[in-house]
């Protein structure tokens, strides 16, 4: 029996709405949802587990530690110089280590890292929890668009000898790479005296 040329259109755009229905919404839900699978947490500690951080640059080794005060500040500047550090700063760079994900893993030989900076990296970010745990994060070179860097997070070959490379934001690089300057509390200036809430006047030609 021949269907009418009308009704064969109308069962052809079925199929094909269909088709595109398992593609789009099934088919294409579940890749978007291994996409997003692939944005993994870079680190599961707290930002309160954080006893000591190391940041190396290819221009300054600094050592950071809590400080054993619940006051300001919260982290000491212990090397290469003694001195409160700049909670903002060091505040910014904890949020991207503790809340900082992953976009994608890349499993590459270990005679490939050069190929992502990660042999000579920009810097590295040591960091020792109060439990005495460690952790590490490398960071390489940024990708072709310069959106992210590459990076390792605590790097250890996997049973088929390659290494996870992460792609990470490049804040972590406006994160670390400053100057000493920058990583030292902000002075302030203005003289007072214990107990005085005001500065004192400055004095003009002894009057």
């Amino acid at each position: 029996m021949k269907l009418p040329r009308t009704t064969l259109i109308l069962i052809l755009l079925a199929l094909g709405l269909g088709g595109f229905v398992y593609f789009y919404e099934i088919r294409g839900a579940t890749v978007r949802e291994e996409i997003n699978e692939q944005k993994q947490q870079i680190f599961s500690f707290a930002e309160d587990d954080v006893q000591f951080l190391t940041v190396k640059t290819k221009k300054l080794t600094l050592n950071l530690e809590r400080s054993p005060e619940s006051s300001n500040p919260k982290w000491l500047i212990k090397s290469p110089i003694s001195a409160p550090a700049n909670d903002a700063i060091v505040s910014y760079l904890m949020d991207l280590l503790v809340k900082g994900k992953s976009e994608r893993t890349l499993s590459t030989p270990v005679k490939e890292l050069g190929e992502f900076a990660l042999d000579q990296p920009q810097a590295t970010i040591n960091i020792t929890l109060k439990n005495r745990q460690s952790h590490q994060l490398i960071l390489g070179k940024s990708n072709f668009n310069k959106r992210f860097l590459y990076a390792e997070a605590d790097s250890a070959a996997k049973p088929d000898g390659n290494i996870n490379v992460l792609l990470v934001s490049t804040d972590f690089a406006n994160a670390v790479n400053r100057e000493l300057s920058e990583w030292k509390q902000p002075v302030d200036n203005s003289q007072k005296l214990p107990g005085l809430s005001t500065p004192l006047p400055t004095p003009t030609n002894g009057k």
